[in-house]
């Protein structure tokens, strides 16, 4: 992703960036969807699942159509874009494993530059890391255990926070006034289990297009359809945000990106090398430097946001860096 703090230059769709993006450092939010399919919104093509906040978000700013993920699974995509290394440089390259002590990440180059960080939702990526962000709101996922205080041996299950979204708007709204700030908003939606009730009204049936690799049947399109409910839940927050951004006043001097770190949870797609499992939605909004409606081809990555933040935010390239900025 060739992108410059004074000029970013993909494509013919961007505008130089004035002097006061120069001396007013920007603030920067990374939304994470978890296991959302690159095309499964209004922005790329979908014609049926109600992402107007999600679309909104390409409406006025840039959408990459060939942007791909380093690994498709949940924490080893996650630990390759927080470090800007790919999977198998990390530490952490298999499911669940935790980045290593030690780890350099972006937004401890930005803490140290004076950012205030904050992660709110999904964590996934180990304590290791968690003192690189001043807060950590995170969401409980389902199948935490904990004991239930009816013996040693017995345990209860900690349901799943339903969007893993509730804390972004706390986290947005308690950072300090004095600092500019990077926030890493990840939820849980449209990760399983799914559950009836997540989106109201809901999609029907029949709103569902059946990708050719899976069998058209009522139980598939029930699943699919359970699985936009969550794509709408989420872009409900995403909504919340970007109207939070209006009110403090400082959304012309925040970049927002959306991705998502694996593709959709259904056979062929997330945990496979085909474009429903590497393949993401990849869309920044920058009002005050990125041209609305922009649309860029060239192909992009993930591992790319590490030295991209850290450009944006004026602080120095890390020698760990493998993407481009």
């Amino acid at each position: 992703m060739r992108m410059a703090i004074v000029s970013l230059t993909i494509g013919t769709a961007m505008i130089a960036c004035g002097k006061a993006s120069e001396t007013i450092r920007p603030n920067i939010i990374l939304m994470i969807a978890d296991d959302m399919n690159w095309d499964d919104c209004g922005a790329y093509g979908h014609p049926s699942i109600r992402t107007p906040n999600i679309d909104r978000l390409a409406r006025q700013g840039m959408r990459f159509e060939h942007a791909y993920l380093t690994a498709s699974s949940c924490s080893p995509s996650r630990a390759s874009i927080v470090t800007g290394r790919y999977p198998h440089n990390t530490g952490a390259e298999q499911l669940h494993w935790p980045l290593p002590s030690g780890s350099v990440t972006f937004v401890q180059q930005l803490k140290a530059a004076g950012y205030y960080t904050a992660a709110a939702g999904k964590w996934h990526l180990g304590a290791a890391i968690k003192d690189h962000f001043h807060d950590v709101y995170e969401a409980s996922t389902a199948g935490f255990q904990l004991p239930s205080g009816d013996g040693p041996t017995e345990t209860k299950m900690i349901a799943k926070q339903p969007s893993g979204c509730v804390d972004w708007l706390p986290a947005l709204r308690q950072r300090p006034d004095d600092q500019p700030f990077f926030l890493w908003l990840a939820s849980l939606d449209p990760h399983r289990e799914y559950e009836e009730g997540s989106l109201d009204p809901p999609h029907t049936t029949d709103d569902v297009i059946v990708p050719e690799h899976i069998p058209d049947t009522l139980e598939v399109r029930e699943d699919l359809r359970l699985y936009y409910d969550e794509i709408g839940r989420l872009d409900q927050y995403v909504g919340k945000v970007l109207g939070e951004l209006e009110s403090q006043g400082v959304a012309k001097n925040t970049v927002v990106f959306f991705i998502s770190d694996t593709g959709r949870p259904f056979p062929r797609d997330k945990t496979t090398l085909s474009d429903g499992g590497i393949r993401t939605p990849f869309m920044v909004r920058w009002p005050s430097v990125v041209a609305a409606g922009a649309v860029s081809r060239s192909l992009v990555s993930t591992i790319d946001l590490a030295p991209t933040i850290a450009e944006i935010a004026g602080v120095p390239r890390q020698p760990t860096y493998e993407g481009q900025s």
